[in-house]
């Protein structure tokens, strides 16, 4: 079967694809249909947290799968409320829900920033304020949300009720807390979709400290930064505050669909019976593979991921043909000198799939990638540059 002529024909062309067919792979290594072998830096965009076909995650859904693949969430399930108490455990929050994705899990997010402060401050405090450069999804309201107006071009007239300002400019969110009343501020500690940039720790420190002192909620964004991503479980660790309400997705199951929505002691009975709801969320088979990848995300890992990071840092900031390097833990952007549509292309030529945010070459390899696999792959990198 010629499967790009299949997928052209019936699919949906939102997708610049790669003329490449995946058909297998085993932890950070991937093969097309002709058996060239590659390695994978960007774990299916931060989702393949382990890499592919891990077998202790492989045994945990083939376990689930004997007992009961799916159940409507009027009833109980074991895999449901061992992962909900393991991310309160990890975390210090106090209650979650459970969603499909990381645009349903920001939905669900501003869905409950606003009954929340409805309730507390009135109708009119239903403003969300998230930072220019953001990226939080592709629905109607989570694209209102992202602060990137080419993403909000062809689909006006968005959800109303959010407002962007830069980061780092506490002064603007000042006055418009003097115009408007303002429901949430939410955030991405770093910018993936963006340009993968941290955001100063100072002005997320002030942030908080301004949030909590005009009754505001604090939501951040965790779906890519997530889940060990960042060098610790999640990125707003690395930043010294505690939000009010966090969203995960993507390297949460490893490969399968969930979103995730962690509330603190504040918001954790802001939703009803009836308030939200989602047919698969919770599903046992994604919450019995989350729960494989959650229980192994240690602080040995998290320093392995750390450790890794630096010797990336390390390597491409010696290169003369990149410019700049950014980002934090294994979730890294680099600045190239050529453009970086032929760096990508030289990448994949010399065996290493790497993805892009706008103008930078972006890695998010598996949190346990070898050393020797990883370090093959930065000679790759520095080469193509």
């Amino acid at each position: 079967m010629d499967i790009k002529s299949i997928d052209k024909e019936y699919i949906i062309g939102t997708y610049k694809r790669f003329p490449i067919e995946i058909v297998r792979g085993k932890g950070s290594l991937v093969y097309d249909e002709n058996g060239k072998e590659y390695i994978d830096m960007g774990s299916g965009i931060g989702v393949t947290s382990f890499g592919i076909a891990d077998d202790e995650w492989k045994k945990a859904i083939c376990c689930q799968l004997d007992k009961v693949q799916h159940m409507s969430n009027l009833f109980y399930t074991e895999p449901c409320a061992m992962l909900a108490k393991l991310l309160c455990e990890k975390t210090g929050m106090k209650k979650v829900f459970f969603s499909n994705s990381g645009a349903e899990a920001n939905e669900c997010a501003i869905k409950a920033a606003r009954k929340y402060s409805e309730e507390t401050n009135g109708k009119d405090a239903y403003l969300i304020v998230t930072l220019e450069n953001s990226f939080h999804g592709r629905t109607v309201t989570t694209l209102a949300a992202t602060g990137q107006e080419h993403y909000h071009e062809l689909f006006n007239p968005l959800t109303d009720g959010f407002a962007h300002i830069k980061a780092g400019d506490i002064d603007a969110l000042r006055k418009m807390c003097n115009e408007k009343k303002i429901a949430a501020v939410m955030i991405e500690c770093i910018q993936g979709e963006g340009g993968v940039i941290p955001l100063e720790k100072s002005f997320v420190k002030e942030l908080r400290q301004f949030t909590e002192e005009n009754n505001i909620l604090l939501i951040v964004d965790e779906v890519q930064t997530g889940n060990g991503r960042s060098g610790e479980l999640y990125s707003y660790m690395n930043y010294g505050v505690e939000p009010d309400i966090v969203t995960t997705a993507k390297g949460l199951a490893g490969g399968l669909p969930i979103g995730a929505v962690l509330f603190n002691e504040k918001t954790q009975n802001v939703f009803g019976y009836g308030d939200h709801g989602s047919t698969f969320g919770g599903n046992p088979v994604s919450c019995a593979a989350a729960l494989s990848v959650l229980n192994r995300i240690d602080s040995d890992l998290l320093n392995g991921v750390k450790l890794k990071s630096e010797y990336i840092f390390n390597k491409l900031s010696e290169c003369p043909e990149v410019e700049s390097v950014d980002g934090m833990g294994l979730m890294i952007g680099i600045k190239t000198k050529k453009p970086v549509s032929e760096v990508l292309e030289k990448c994949i030529e010399n065996g290493v799939l790497c993805l892009t945010a706008k103008d930078r070459l972006r890695l998010l390899p598996a949190l346990n990638i070898s050393d020797d696999v990883l370090k093959k792959a930065v000679d790759i990198i520095i080469e193509s540059c």
